[in-house]
């Protein structure tokens, strides 16, 4: 009984599929019936809007403009004024007078230290004093004794050859007791290091007592610069180098001081690449009379070319910045506009901005209209929709 029952119910769901696959063969053979409904895909870019005279409109144009270039780069110390400070002697610092970033007059103390190098060239130097004074005192005997004819004259001239060499000896000690920063009127073991020139102290290898060893095998102590000039090095890629030249005029920005301009001119541009980023170093020089521009501040330098190329230019507030890119909104028929991502090529001081298509040059060319402001146009299509 049970598995009569079985077939009956799997007789029933076959003749049931029979059955549905028959009516689908009958549907598709009506010539009347409804078609399915095609699946519709809008254009992310174009917007319609209800209004449009809403909306004031710019018309592109275009002007003969310089290419600009921005590179980025860091102010450094003008290297033809900094000078590095060394100690001629080793020993261990007994006081550090200056730090990093103090400024410094030229003889002013540093530092400190005591020196067996110093103290071993004032016992030379008392020693070669000592000798010269008893080679003065034996070529004096021989000049009296040679006038009362009881010394004979090649005595005398060795007496005037030891008397010479004992006045080159007492020379030399006294320069090597000045090479290492002493006084031969005042003997001591310390040596007192002094700025050579005035500036600022832009870097500092030593600390309260350190040993310092001999100049093969140690670094300077200072450097000081003088920050009346410093240097902005700008690392300007290959594709850019025909933008820039010698003597031209570049405009620095700085982090620091965002609204305010600086300008130098390019006093060099190195004729060797980095080969890991491709690019030069542009030096750029500027003058630092109030002392604002510091060692290491990060800067962006903007570069004109000497050559003008026609540019399309809108106003700078039709542009605006959406997902890392920048867009204008062109008029794309009565009621439609269309959303164009461009290329930024620099400003211009009537608040012009230079752009560059960065899909099909006909969508935006002279003559065109695009929204003059995009924030508020694209501020009402995003409460309205699309």
């Amino acid at each position: 009984m049970k598995k009569r029952n079985e077939m009956s119910l799997r007789t029933a769901a076959i003749c049931g599929a029979l059955l549905l696959a028959a009516m689908g063969v009958a549907c598709s053979d009506d010539p009347k019936a409804a078609p399915t409904k095609s699946e519709v895909t809008l254009d992310p870019n174009l917007y319609t809007v209800e209004h449009p005279e809403l909306f004031k409109l710019a018309t592109l144009e275009t002007r003969d403009l310089p290419t600009i270039l921005k590179a980025n780069g860091t102010i450094t110390p003008d290297i033809n004024s900094t000078i590095h400070v060394t100690s001629q002697g080793s020993g261990r610092v007994v006081e550090l007078k200056v730090r990093l970033g103090d400024y410094v007059k030229k003889g002013q103390e540093l530092l400190s230290i005591h020196s067996a190098d110093l103290a071993g060239a004032f016992a030379d130097y008392q020693k070669a004093a000592a000798d010269e004074r008893l080679a003065k005192k034996g070529l004096e005997r021989a000049q009296l004794l040679l006038s009362h004819g009881a010394l004979a004259e090649k005595d005398l001239q060795q007496a005037e050859d030891t008397e010479e060499k004992a006045k080159l000896d007492v020379e030399n000690a006294q320069q090597h007791v000045r090479l290492l920063g002493g006084d031969p009127a005042h003997p001591s073991s310390l040596i007192e290091l002094r700025a050579p020139v005035s500036g600022t102290i832009v870097e500092q290898n030593i600390s309260g007592f350190e040993g310092i060893k001999s100049l093969d095998n140690s670094p300077n102590l200072f450097t000081i610069a003088d920050l009346n000039q410093v240097w902005m090095l700008s690392d300007v890629y290959e594709n850019g180098l025909g933008d820039v030249h010698l003597g031209d005029t570049a405009e620095i920005r700085l982090n620091a001081y965002p609204d305010k301009i600086y300008r130098g001119k390019i006093a060099d541009i190195s004729r060797v690449l980095d080969p890991a980023t491709r690019s030069a170093k542009v030096r750029i020089v500027l003058p630092n009379h109030d002392g604002s521009l510091r060692p290491g501040m990060f800067a962006v330098s903007t570069f004109r070319s000497r050559n003008s190329q026609p540019r399309i230019v809108v106003p700078s507030t039709a542009i605006i910045r959406l997902q890392d890119k920048d867009w204008v909104f062109w008029k794309d028929g009565a009621q439609q506009f269309r959303r164009v991502e461009v290329h930024t090529l620099g400003g211009v001081a009537d608040g012009m901005q230079p752009i560059q298509p960065s899909g099909s040059k006909d969508e935006l060319k002279d003559g065109k209209e695009i929204v003059a402001n995009a924030l508020e146009f694209s501020s009402a299509v995003a409460g309205q929709g699309k």
